[in-house]
């Protein structure tokens, strides 16, 4: 890569702002989960489901880059499309003791919300990703794990 295609941002302002703005529902959880509201244990289970949907989101932006950038050098290797499968799985994974009526949400809130916090370095690992693209993916992934392992705390007190 030549240092002017890295030094340009990649980025668009609306990109950036509609990020932001994904943090916003979950936001909405943890505040409707805290405040004792009649919809808490609802906003648990959106929080969950929203957090393990941007999860997923992500795989599949692994498995785009990779894509990506093997049709420019020749094939990504296989492990890049295992990397871009595994959000998906450990979100199933996740809700399954859910379905099972053992200890959730709090527990599964908990791993998830460390798995979205430390996605980040799966995108260092697989160096596709351009550093304006990395440095906003850790402030979204930071935020939203944080919130998301807030929102497990909180289901640890009502639950």
């Amino acid at each position: 890569m030549d240092t002017q295609t890295s030094l340009t941002p990649s980025l668009t302002p609306a990109s950036r702002w509609l990020g932001y703005a994904g943090l916003l529902p979950q936001i909405i959880c943890v505040a409707l989960s805290a405040s004792g509201h009649e919809y808490a244990y609802t906003a648990l289970a959106g929080g969950f489901g929203y957090a393990a949907a941007i999860f997923s989101f992500l795989g599949g932006v692994w498995w785009g880059q990779a894509i990506a950038n093997g049709s420019r050098n020749g094939g990504a290797g296989a492990g890049a499309y295992l990397v871009a499968v595994m959000p998906s799985l450990l979100a199933v994974a996740l809700f399954l003791p859910w379905t099972f009526g053992w200890d959730w949400p709090g527990p599964a809130l908990l791993y998830l919300g460390a798995l979205i916090a430390l996605s980040p370095l799966v995108d260092r690992a697989l160096g596709f990703a351009a550093p304006d693209f990395i440095r906003l993916r850790w402030q979204l992934s930071v935020g939203l794990g944080a919130l998301t392992i807030a929102l497990g705390f909180v289901a640890d007190a009502i639950v």
